[in-house]
């Protein structure tokens, strides 16, 4: 199991201990480190300057939204952290949700899929340079076309040519759909939440994409990364407690009513009348009993809680799941170590069969 760092996305301020955390993420044995944005601090910029006193470790966006940026402003944001990296980027991106799109950035929703595959092939057709970069489809035609469109554009080649062609690109999923197309079009996938028991449900959703004419990997060459809470604690009920605001909001409060994959994908998971009460609490504006209602399962079923050696088989559980990669937050240094210590320490019997 390999670990990556996640810094997230800001709250108020800028968090003061992230340089103390990614040195000591990269000291500690730690694979990588991400970022994250939402409707506040962006993706690419604390990796460049955080990363910047780096050597070793990936620097990821966990994730980049679609709707921030175009696909050619995001493929000059990759190809330039790529090079200021040595090539240690890895480019996560994601659709966000309906309430984000269409209220922070003026966009439409519709169309996720398609949007995201458009997305992507322009993204790489960057990287590759090969061509004058061209995307005839509805959602980011270049040059562009329509209502307002002067007939000017020039089809363009990026003037940096590009450290790595293949650049990796994940892709956060949540839906069946959602999860095949990312292991037909892309190099990962980050699972925002993931559980070893709903395992047979995602590996059939990835084979799915595997298995269509033109898909860009195998699952041997493909990387599932899951955002997992790790603590390693002799007090496990009071760790599940501080786990249950976050998990609440986003079950509750992280999209709208009616379009809410968070809350959808833990329906699938079984917990459908959990959902329908956190939900009500949550948008009643009773945030104590929304936490309050989620389950200690629910929990354990997403997250990784207890001594060392509980967490160490915990990882194996998550690794035998298909978990390559272990996205993890951590609150300080001392942590940091303790879970570097639990999980990397947990590698002492076979990597499961891909």
């Amino acid at each position: 199991m390999r670990l990556g760092l996640q810094l997230g996305y800001w709250g108020a301020a800028p968090p003061a201990d992230a340089p103390a955390l990614v040195a000591a993420a990269e000291s500690a044995g730690f694979d990588g480190v991400f970022a994250a944005e939402s409707w506040g601090s962006d993706a690419f910029t604390p990796l460049a300057w955080w990363g910047s006193a780096t050597s070793r470790v990936r620097l990821g966006t966990s994730v980049a939204q679609l709707s921030a940026r175009s696909p050619a402003a995001c493929a000059m944001h990759a190809l330039t952290l790529d090079h200021l990296s040595g090539g240690r980027h890895v480019l996560g991106l994601g659709v966000s949700g309906p309430q984000v799109v269409e209220g922070w950035y003026g966009a439409p929703f519709g169309k996720p899929l398609a949007r995201t595959r458009e997305y992507v092939d322009v993204v790489r057709q960057v990287l590759a340079r090969e061509a004058p970069v061209r995307n005839d489809g509805p959602h980011y035609p270049l040059p562009a076309t329509g209502p307002g469109a002067l007939g000017l554009g020039k089809a363009l080649r990026p003037i940096t040519h590009p450290l790595r062609a293949d650049l990796p690109i994940w892709l956060g999923a949540e839906g069946p759909r959602n999860v095949a197309q990312t292991a037909e079009i892309a190099d990962g996938w980050i699972a925002v939440y993931f559980s070893p028991r709903a395992a047979p449900l995602y590996q059939q959703w990835l084979a799915d994409g595997f298995a269509r004419p033109g898909a860009r990997r195998d699952r041997a060459g493909f990387e599932v990364a899951a955002t997992c809470q790790v603590v390693v604690t002799d007090d496990p009920a009071a760790a599940k407690g501080q786990v249950k605001p976050s998990l609440a909001l986003y079950i509750g409060g992280m999209g709208a009513t009616r379009m809410n994959f968070h809350a959808d994908l833990f329906r699938r998971m079984g917990y459908a009348a959990a959902v329908e009460e956190i939900t009500a609490h949550f948008q009643a504006g009773r945030r104590a009993e929304a936490v309050a209602a989620v389950p200690d399962e629910l929990v354990d079923d997403v997250a990784i809680i207890g001594d060392r050696e509980q967490v160490r088989a915990g990882v194996r559980a998550w690794r035998r799941a298909g978990v390559d990669v272990l996205l993890v937050g951590c609150r300080d240094v001392a942590q940091l170590h303790a879970v570097a210590d639990a999980v990397l320490g947990a590698d002492d019997e076979p990597l499961p069969s891909k």
